[in-house]
């Protein structure tokens, strides 16, 4: 009888990671998607892209967990890397993405490495622990809550990560090539950007990661 009970658990557990193998490969093909087509990516005024990349992202840690969000988040920034080092929406600005790209004088460096990938591996890590820490204080009713709020955190560690470590790193160099101070192109795109993708990605991830949470748990058990 223990025998059989140790074989149905071993058999769960493998169907479990068969499920969470085949959900994290759906999500990074839609994830390279939006990275190399137009479907995730609308350039923006300033230099920088309106993403939606980071929806994937947000969903894989509400429903996978902190490790596997921010494993996301690293294909993010590695397939970023990739659009703005071969194929750059605005090749005036590449350079705030990859060290293997310059406009006239301004070269990209290690900074643009950084500003590439943390920002979108925080954004795995921050929704996933938002998600775990709000799931312990929160009653059984009220616990969807967390997701909302999880994706507003994720969207926004993108916007202002990125917009943040740019202001740091390449300040003078972006206000010389947009003619305008780095600091109004920061706020204009927090206001007229980050904030729609944070409520949209508010609404859209809960409503994905939800039920599929909620399917895995099903099959699982």
């Amino acid at each position: 009888m223990a025998n059989t009970n140790q074989k149905g658990r071993a058999i769960r557990a493998e169907s479990g990671r068969t499920l969470m193998l085949a959900q994290f490969s759906i999500l990074l093909a839609i994830e390279a998607i939006f990275c190399f087509t137009i479907l995730g990516s609308i350039p923006m005024p300033g230099g920088l892209v309106a993403t939606l990349s980071m929806l994937p992202v947000i969903i894989t840690a509400m429903t996978m967990g902190v490790k596997a969000g921010s494993l996301m988040g690293f294909f993010f920034g590695l397939f970023s890397f990739l659009v703005w080092t071969f194929m750059p929406p605005n090749p005036m600005f590449a350079f705030q993405f990859t060290p293997f790209y310059s406009f006239g004088e301004v070269q990209g460096n290690f900074w643009s490495l950084v500003i590439c990938f943390v920002p979108r591996i925080l954004v795995g890590t921050v929704t996933g622990l938002t998600v775990k820490a709000l799931a312990g204080v929160l009653p059984q009713k009220k616990i969807l809550i967390a997701f909302p709020i999880a994706a507003i955190l994720g969207s926004m560690t993108n916007t202002i990560g990125v917009l943040g470590l740019t202001w740091l790193f390449f300040g003078q160099q972006v206000t010389d090539l947009a003619g305008t101070a780095v600091a109004a192109v920061v706020g204009g795109l927090i206001l007229t950007n980050g904030i729609p993708e944070a409520v949209l990605s508010a609404v859209v991830c809960p409503a994905v990661s939800v039920p599929v949470k909620t399917i895995l748990k099903r099959s699982v058990n």
